[in-house]
């Protein structure tokens, strides 16, 4: 059995392409002129059999014209065989693609898909003036992530955490793709209700996410149903979920029997058009349901931006009743300028002995940046478009600002809450500087300071100053 030759590489098919064809126009005009001889004739196309690994063995004695004429043909013929065996083989044979964007694995007709991505955050906190806290260097985050596709209909995304004392699970769920404009998500997600919480963490524009986003739910257990019409100017999503706590992560199972129902609905109407309000987009979140129980997964806690709790419920006060929340949000990007803003109210009843209340507390934030070495300005980050190191480039540098208030209701206290250990109102601000060496390495800077007024019969929470420092790799 003899071995089989590789197929031709692209300067050999176009050396026997041209030697065909001059053996062609030869053959005939051999005829006509007699310029070649058919031994001359044989011995060229037999050359050119063995340079295609399709010679069948010794050469063939007297052949004439016609005969000279079928071989042509066959060799021609094989040739394209072996064309189309190639096509089909480099379609069939899987893609590996490493870049800034992570390692990807995907079968030979796309429909199936393996990425590896990762993200990874290392902090150094130093508090200033008289605080309780203290400076450390800190692992805020340590998360790789398995995403992909199984076919054209399904897709999947894990992501477990290992920062901190012991590891645990961020993102979990399948989506079963039916079309664009209605996605069936399933697993543990993020709640559709605070835009800052929806936001990818590698991505904010600030080392902590702002004073709404302690409002909002964070990721939860469910399903929901999710999409995107009119080329990506309205999307939605709407699901029922177990139900989680202000500004947290849900636990592993339901613990009330109760259930939530979350949805938002967001506008982009001059998304893709020259229009100077291209990058205006507008919503509304809300999540509606009922919560019955006592501990921190029925009720929350909410921290400043330096991650210090400045109000949490007495201990024998209960969840009991209705929860209701509602977030109007929006943001503006102009080319390297960026605006973010929402507003969000969350109400709970509670309960404490025979007496029973609705509070509703409210909060509010806005975030600027501008980036200064001119990249375009997004909710998905800033990418420079001269990375360090690279033909002398420096990367990008932005400049950010943010100023938000949280409001506890005044009825929370002293009934429901301590008025010696907890606020009733925080004010926040929070100056920073990032610089995105490339795509996948960020430094960034923020100073930040809250002030606290007390409630009645309470003490006055000292403020708090702290400068935080983030390097952040991600891909």
């Amino acid at each position: 059995m003899t071995a089989r030759r590789p197929p031709f590489t692209l300067p050999t098919r176009k050396l026997l392409s041209f030697s065909l064809a001059g053996l062609a126009c030869g053959a005939w005009s051999s005829v006509q002129a007699q310029q070649l001889s058919v031994e001359q004739l044989q011995q060229r196309l037999e050359r050119l059999e063995r340079l295609a690994g399709v010679s069948e063995g010794a050469p063939v004695e007297g052949a004439g014209l016609a005969d000279l004429d079928q071989r042509l043909r066959i060799l021609e013929r094989r040739l394209e065989l072996q064309e189309e065996e190639r096509v089909a083989t480099a379609k069939a044979a899987p893609k590996i693609t490493v870049d800034q964007k992570g390692a990807s694995f995907k079968s030979g007709d796309g429909n199936y898909e393996l990425k590896l991505r990762g993200l990874l955050q290392g902090d150094a906190r130093v508090f200033l003036g008289d605080s309780s806290q203290n400076d450390t260097f800190l692992l805020r985050t340590a998360r790789p992530t398995l995403e992909g596709s199984l076919g054209k209909l399904v897709a999947y995304r894990f992501t477990p955490e290992f920062a901190g004392d012991s590891a645990s699970i961020v993102d979990a769920y399948a989506d079963l793709r039916f079309n664009p404009a209605y996605i069936v998500r399933v697993g543990k997600f993020t709640s559709p209700v605070g835009l800052e919480r929806l936001q990818s963490s590698a991505a904010l524009v600030d080392v902590e996410r702002a004073l709404a986003s302690e409002l909002a739910p964070n990721r939860d257990l469910g399903v929901q149903l999710q999409g995107e019409v009119a080329k990506g100017r309205f999307s939605y999503a709407i699901g029922v979920f177990n139900g989680t706590v202000d500004g947290r992560d849900a636990v592993t199972s339901n613990p009330d029997d109760d259930f939530e129902y979350a949805g938002r609905v967001f506008f982009e109407p001059f998304k893709g058009r020259d229009s100077v309000w291209a990058g205006l987009g507008f919503g509304l979140g809300a999540s509606a349901g009922e919560k019955h129980g006592s501990g921190s997964n029925f009720l929350p806690r909410y921290r400043t931006p330096g991650q210090a709790t400045f109000f949490s419920y007495r201990s024998a006060v209960l969840a009991d009743g209705d929860t209701l929340r509602w977030s109007p949000q929006g943001w503006f990007y102009r080319n390297s300028f960026g605006l973010q803003a929402e507003y969000i109210v969350s109400q709970q009843e509670v309960a404490r002995d025979v007496r029973h209340k609705e509070l509703e507390h409210r909060a509010w934030q806005t975030t600027a940046s501008y980036v200064l070495t001119g990249e375009d300005a997004g909710y998905r980050g800033v990418t420079p478009s001269r990375p360090f190191g690279i033909n002398g480039g420096l990367g990008a540098f932005e400049l950010t600002a943010r100023y938000g208030e949280l409001d506890i209701d005044d009825a929370a206290f002293p009934l429901y809450a301590d008025p010696v250990t907890s606020a009733s109102h925080i004010r926040s601000w929070t100056v920073g500087a990032n610089w995105y060496l490339t795509a996948n390495l960020k430094l960034a800077t923020n100073y930040l300071q809250s002030s606290f007024d007390a409630a009645a019969g309470g003490v006055r929470l000292p403020d708090e100053k702290a400068v935080f420092s983030r390097l952040q790799v991600s891909f």
